[in-house]
């Protein structure tokens, strides 16, 4: 019986003091598997700046099984994501971090399991978020609960990227060629069965993580609106609320001038509503226009990124339309 295709799926951004370490441990772990599966290693490198695809370049002419591809700029991590789903062969296809914040050793497990044919997806979630800021654990978990309320999926609490899939799942993902894309939610609406391991979080090997906190933020805020109208729903709620205030207001002031004979002069209250009413207004147009931005940028239907050279086994056709 012929030995599936397993397709290692790498994203990379000025990873070179980590790279080394990585290849080391990746091909440690191909080398265990080899008696079930064959690897491909796909390394997606999204415009970086220092030496990571000259690393690369070295690895692929060493080592028959790395492939990569390189873009033309950083078009973001979601776009590597895309990009290397797209130009994956294999039966199977892994994505992880090449950090090592993704443990290798766990792909023996995950590979077993989902030949199975019970699932078709294995997903590892962080159990505990060790080494990372108070701070940003806990806006990492009120986003995780926030997004299970309002939107139409749900996301795993300590779900990474981290994940390995059958090809008809990879299918029904590329089959979302979205401009404004939000992988993790992706995955969830998609559907299929899914298999969730825990592990303990693991620091980086070297080097310094490429997500500061306003990123974090931002891409927070992108999962929300891509996958939930709620927000919508909360301004238009608001609206109503406003109306209803103001009418009850209204009738109050009636009442206190004509039945009570109290003429107040009114200066600080009138203030403070206009500038509640204006503050509140402004926060419901950029709600609003977080919305129509993405639906304008989805409009001009750009390529999702652009590939400035690479080295891979097989161009298919979802990555000539992304291309």
């Amino acid at each position: 019986m012929e030995k599936p295709c397993l397709s290692i799926v790498v994203p990379c951004y000025n990873e070179e003091s980590v790279l080394g370490a990585f290849y080391a441990e990746i091909t440690k772990t191909a080398e265990a598997i080899r008696e079930t599966a064959e690897c491909e290693f796909l390394f997606v490198d999204d415009g970086s700046s220092d030496g990571t695809l000259s690393m690369l370049k070295s690895f692929a002419e060493k080592d028959e099984r790395v492939s990569f591809i390189s873009f033309s700029r950083n078009f973001g991590k979601e776009s590597g994501i895309y990009a290397g789903l797209s130009n994956a062969v294999g039966d199977y296809v892994v994505l992880m971090d090449a950090d090592l914040q993704h443990p290798p050793c766990y792909i023996p497990e995950m590979l077993e399991t989902i030949r199975s044919g019970e699932y078709d997806s294995v997903a590892m979630r962080r159990e505990d978020r060790e080494g990372e800021g108070k701070i940003r654990s806990w806006f990492s978990k009120m986003f995780y609960k926030l997004n299970k309320k309002i939107s139409g999926v749900e996301i795993v609490d300590g779900a990474t990227d981290y994940r390995m899939m059958t090809r008809q799942m990879v299918n029904a993902v590329l089959d979302m060629p979205e401009y404004n894309r939000f992988t993790k939610g992706i995955f969830a609406w998609v559907g299929f069965r899914t298999k969730w391991l825990s592990y303990h979080n693991v620091e980086r090997v070297a080097g310094e993580t490429k997500w500061s906190f306003g990123s974090l933020v931002k891409y927070s805020i992108n999962g929300i609106v891509s996958f939930s109208t709620v927000p919508l729903a909360i301004s238009s709620f608001l609206g109503v609320l406003c109306c209803m205030f103001a009418f009850l207001m209204m009738i109050w002031l009636i009442v206190k001038t004509l039945v009570l004979g109290q003429i107040g002069s009114g200066y600080a209250t009138i203030v403070t509503l206009i500038l509640f009413m204006s503050g509140l207004q402004l926060m419901m147009f950029g709600v609003l226009g977080q919305y129509i931005a993405r639906s304008y940028l989805e409009g001009k239907h750009r390529p999702i990124y652009i590939a400035r050279e690479k080295k891979v086994k097989k161009t298919n056709k979802s990555e000539e339309s992304a291309v």
